[in-house]
């Protein structure tokens, strides 16, 4: 039976955990998709410090969905020793976080160069990083994002068959498809069902000049976002599509809504929240 399971980015509520539980817990949203925490990113934690991140959560009745990490979202250039270590300290964070899964992208290509021109560096590093967590419980999850070599779905699935081990999956994001100028549905949803395993929710509008930033959060987001069904994501058909395919996995609102959560994160989560409602009603679908 399909199943819809809610998560959040709640560091676009607030950049203090405790803000982003207590507004979670008034839409009843129990798991959080780790990325922002009390102002910093959740890869530059110590072990201790995600330690005593966990037993708040636990405290108030908060589970893990995922560790939204920044790996791989650096220029395919610069060396990988580094950031390889970076990733099996995330890793042991997710360990401690009880995180089934880890997401994480395929590298940001020089601006004005071909994809391919990095393809065997790409599928070496991908291969890496999921020979680094066999064996630690936690699945890694591809997301699909601009400027990064798995931005459309024909190289998102090319990773995805290439890298052996059967640890890493998809996160589907129907709005990094959309600024790729790709159609959702039936195009992008057809190509990746058979890898995903995490959903996405945001949607927006595509602009064709929007400008290249490599930021590694949602600042400088520019006016391109809108809330679940108000853009060109699709929402209604993809979640359908999802749904009646036997979907059972975390739905993770990630609304892009604003640059600056200590303005009015909270009113747009909300905002954005009612409107992913919206449409689930839409098209008989239920999320918990």
């Amino acid at each position: 039976m399909s199943r819809f399971i809610l998560s959040a980015f709640a560091d676009e509520i607030s950049a203090q955990l405790d803000r982003q539980m207590d507004v979670l817990e008034e839409l009843d949203i129990h798991h959080i998709e780790l990325r922002g925490i009390d102002g910093k990113n959740v890869a530059d934690y110590t072990l201790d410090e995600i330690d005593g991140v966990f037993a708040r959560m636990q405290a108030r009745g908060f589970q893990t969905s995922a560790v939204g990490s920044p790996i791989g979202k650096v220029d395919i250039r610069e060396p990988f020793e580094e950031h390889l270590e970076k990733f099996k300290h995330v890793l042991a964070l997710a360990q401690r976080l009880h995180a089934p899964y880890i997401r994480l992208f395929s590298f940001f290509i020089p601006e004005g160069e071909q994809p391919q021109a990095y393809r065997e560096e790409v599928l070496c590093r991908m291969q890496l990083l999921a020979d680094a967590a066999k064996g630690s419980g936690v699945t890694l999850l591809h997301e699909n994002e601009r400027y990064i070599y798995g931005d459309v779905p024909e190289r998102c699935v090319e990773i995805l068959k290439s890298v052996q081990g059967g640890n890493l999956f998809a996160t589907y994001d129907p709005a990094n498809f959309v600024h790729c100028h790709v159609r959702n549905y039936p195009h992008a949803y057809e190509m990746m069902r058979p890898y995903v395993r995490y959903l996405h929710m945001k949607d927006a509008v595509y602009e064709e000049n929007a400008a290249r930033t490599l930021d590694m959060g949602f600042q400088n987001i520019g006016d391109v976002h809108r809330a679940p069904g108000e853009g060109e994501g699709q929402i209604a058909q993809v979640l359908r599509a999802f749904w009646e395919s036997g979907y059972e996995g975390f739905l993770t609102l990630e609304p892009h809504l604003s640059a600056d959560p200590a303005v009015d994160g909270p009113e747009q989560f909300r905002r954005a929240y009612g409107a992913l409602m919206k449409v689930l009603d839409q098209i008989g679908a239920k999320a918990g």
